[in-house]
């Protein structure tokens, strides 16, 4: 028998960010925004999420003022007057519809290529010239560069609290150029962002404070991190819970006050030993609020063969304190009213998560 949903449904109260309920909208790049500007579509696209019922939508990744900061077509950026003006529209339509919304702030470092938007002509960017994958050797970021990108950072934290949103999420993970000073295979500096630990996390830990002091004491910080990596989801980041708490009481002395920690199934240990994932750890170590992520509602990460499942794991993790809120994908694109069939029991209701479907449930 299927357990009762009800305590997904609890109020999440923290740091002023008031939420109806447990479920987050995972962030998801969708590339619906021609000229990096999020337009009506994105507006529509966030709304109906929100009717849905869902009580806080991370958006897409959106990127930041910095030269090499994209690193795909028709993202959405969260500088310039048009792209804000965009923005004021998706928020103003969420919170008309009883929905709280956040931007991810995001740089995607080293991943980025020539020929990619906005400036043709730039290539990536990362903490060592080293390529991750079969992509091109990216340029090794100077101090300059460096200290430019924190200052972005914070900019893009500003112009989300000027056109209402509710808070911020900093995109630290898989792979991407937080996630690339993180990682020592692809941070092999010799100043003071890389070599030791302390040392890989110093560019995370400038990006917070540099967000905290631009929105405030009262405007939540979302910081998501993740142990895997694009192009290697074996990798661990911290080896130990001992050197995971290392890196989340850097970040919780910057500033961070909710942890989104992305797993690609939300049901397995992060460690020996425990049942906890990432994101029971995360809490038990830091002692935030923490977002799961991975698989909810589904039986498998891939995009092609998932088939819907129920949420009893999921239930009973909550029931046990692990995390404190759980962030659901691919199901809110293919549905947007899957949390309303959750309430109701109508799993019969939800259809099988398909790609072929995602533009026409858009």
């Amino acid at each position: 028998m299927t357990k009762s949903p009800e305590i997904l449904f609890k109020p999440f109260s923290y740091n002023g960010l008031e939420l109806r309920n447990r479920i987050v909208m995972a962030p998801m790049t969708r590339q619906f925004s021609p000229g990096n500007v999020p337009n009506q579509m994105v507006a529509d696209y966030y709304r109906r999420r929100a009717e849905g019922g869902v009580g806080l939508i991370v958006t897409e990744g959106t990127f930041i003022n910095h030269k090499a900061a994209n690193g795909y077509k028709n993202v959405p950026r969260i500088y310039g007057d048009d792209a804000l003006d965009g923005w004021k529209r998706v928020v103003d339509g969420v919170h008309e519809a009883g929905g709280k919304i956040i931007p991810q702030i995001w740089h995607v470092g080293a991943i980025r290529e020539k020929g990619m938007e906005p400036d043709f002509d730039v290539p990536g960017h990362g903490p060592s010239a080293i390529a991750t994958g079969k992509r091109e050797t990216p340029v090794e970021m100077s101090l300059a560069d460096i200290h430019e990108t924190v200052e972005a950072f914070g900019e893009a934290a500003a112009n989300a609290k000027k056109v209402g949103f509710d808070g911020v999420e900093i995109h630290g993970a898989h792979g991407y150029l937080i996630d690339q000073f993180f990682w020592e295979r692809s941070n092999q500096r010799t100043d003071d962002y890389g070599g030791s630990f302390e040392n890989r996390n110093r560019f995370a830990k400038e990006i917070v404070e540099a967000v905290r002091s631009a929105v405030g004491p009262d405007f939540p910080i979302v910081f998501r991190y993740s142990q895997w990596k694009m192009d290697d989801y074996e990798t661990k980041l911290a080896e130990t819970p001992e050197k995971l708490k290392e890196l989340l009481d850097t970040l919780v002395t910057a500033g961070v006050d909710i942890f989104h920690a992305s797993t690609r199934r939300f049901w397995i240990p992060e460690f020996e030993d425990s049942e906890l994932n990432l994101a029971g750890w995360t809490k038990k170590l830091s002692g935030k609020p923490t977002i799961t992520v991975g698989c909810i509602g589904l039986d498998d990460p891939s995009w092609v063969i998932a088939q819907s499942t129920g949420i009893d794991k999921l239930i009973d993790r909550f029931e046990n304190d692990e995390f404190d809120l759980a962030a659901v994908g691919r199901q809110l694109i293919a549905d947007p009213d899957w949390l309303k069939k959750v309430r109701d029991g109508s799993f019969d209701a939800i259809n099988t998560y398909s790609k072929q479907n995602l533009k026409a449930l858009n």
